[in-house]
C-alpha cells in the first residue's frame, strides 16, 4: 500500500502581506491652494456661461399676472365706453301714391314717433365696429333708413344699403374698412339677453352687387328683441353693444306684424332658388318685412361722462 504524499511544506519565512485598501468611489482631488492664470480665466469662463443659461428674476414675473378668470369677466361685463342714440318713428304715408319720389324718408312729414333707443357701445373691446357704428350716426347716414326686416321674438335688422329714396343706407366715403369682421376674439360675446347690438354678418341681406364692391362696408345691424336668448346668432355675428334706455321701444318695433309668405310661395321660392333663379332671393328680402313703415328719424352720438359706465336694462 502506498504512502500518502507528504504535506505542502510550509515556509517559516514567508509573510502575509496586508491587502491594499479598495479605491474610493468618490476620490477627492487635492486643489491647488495656488491657482495659476489659465485657471481663473477657465473657472470665470464657466461662471459666465452659466448665469446666461439661468433665468433672472425679473419685474414681469415678479408682479402677478391676470388670471383666465378676470379675463373671462372682462368678456362677460364688457365695459360701455360710447352711447349714441336713434329715434324711431313710422310714417303712414310712405306707401301713398301721391308720395314725391325719390324723397327722402328722413322728411316723412306725417311721421309717428315711437320712441328714442340708447346704445351703449364696447370700444375697447371693438374698437374698429364701434367707430364704425360711431361715423354713421355722427354722419346722419343711418337718419331715414328703413328697419327692414323684424323676426317676431327674436330681432329686428336696419341698415340695409342700396337707394336712399328707398330707406336704404349710403355709408360715408371715409368710413374704415372692418377688420374685426375674420377675428375670431370679436365673436367672443353671445346674444345672451334682449337688448343685444349685433352686427350683421349671417343675418345680413346687403345685395350681392353690392357686397361685389371693392370698397364695400358691412354697416347692417341687429337689435335683439327677446323675450329670451337667440342663440342662434352666436359666433356668426359680432355684439359690440346693448340697450341702456329704451327697452320699450324695443318691444314696441317687434310688436309690429310682418309679412309671412305662405308653404306654397315658399316651396316656389326654394326651387327659384334651387335652379340658380336670381330673383329668389330678391323675393326673400320681402319676407318678415313690417307691415308698416318703420324708420329711423335721428340718430347721433352721447358723451359719456364716465367710460367705464356698465350695462344695465329696465
Amino acid at each position: 500500500m502506498a504512502s500518502p504524499p507528504p504535506p505542502f511544506p510550509r515556509l517559516h519565512h514567508q509573510r502575509l502581506l496586508p491587502l491594499p485598501p479598495p479605491p474610493h468611489k468618490n476620490p477627492k482631488i487635492p486643489r491647488n491652494p495656488n491657482p495659476n492664470r489659465r485657471s481663473l480665466l477657465l473657472l470665470s469662463s464657466v461662471t459666465a456661461a452659466t448665469s446666461l443659461l439661468l433665468p433672472r428674476p425679473s419685474s414681469a414675473s415678479a408682479s402677478p399676472s391676470p388670471s383666465p378668470g378676470d379675463a373671462d369677466d372682462a368678456v362677460a361685463s364688457p365695459a360701455v365706453t360710447d352711447r349714441v342714440f336713434m329715434d324711431f318713428s313710422i310714417c303712414p304715408g310712405y306707401f301713398r301714391s301721391d308720395r314725391t319720389v325719390g324723397s327722402d324718408l328722413a322728411a316723412c312729414p306725417d311721421a309717428e314717433p315711437i320712441g328714442r333707443v340708447v346704445f351703449g357701445l364696447y370700444g375697447r373691446l371693438l374698437p374698429r365696429t364701434v367707430a364704425n357704428f360711431k361715423s354713421m350716426c355722427d354722419s346722419d347716414a343711418y337718419k331715414g333708413t328703413l328697419v327692414h326686416k323684424i323676426l317676431q321674438g327674436q330681432f329686428f335688422v336696419a341698415g340695409r344699403q342700396g337707394r336712399r329714396d328707398k330707406g336704404e343706407v349710403r355709408p360715408p366715403s371715409d368710413l374704415m374698412r372692418n377688420s374685426e369682421v375674420v377675428d375670431p376674439k370679436a365673436f367672443q360675446l353671445k346674444h345672451s339677453r334682449p337688448g343685444t347690438l349685433s352686427l350683421c354678418l349671417s343675418e345680413n341681406d346687403d345685395y350681392d352687387e353690392i357686397k361685389l364692391d371693392p370698397e364695400y362696408r358691412n354697416v347692417e345691424f341687429l337689435v335683439t328683441t327677446g323675450p329670451g336668448p337667440s342663440p342662434q346668432l352666436d359666433n356668426e355675428n359680432i355684439v359690440f353693444g346693448t340697450v341702456l334706455e329704451g327697452m320699450d321701444v324695443v318691444t314696441a318695433i317687434a310688436a309690429i306684424p310682418t309679412y309671412k309668405p305662405g308653404e306654397r310661395i315658399r316651396q316656389f321660392n326654394d326651387f327659384a332658388e334651387f335652379i340658380g333663379d336670381e330673383r329668389a332671393q330678391i323675393a326673400r328680402t320681402m319676407w318678415n318685412r313690417p307691415l308698416k313703415t318703420v324708420y329711423i328719424s335721428n340718430c347721433g352720438e352721447l358723451k359719456v361722462a364716465k367710460p367705464s359706465l356698465s350695462p344695465s336694462l329696465p
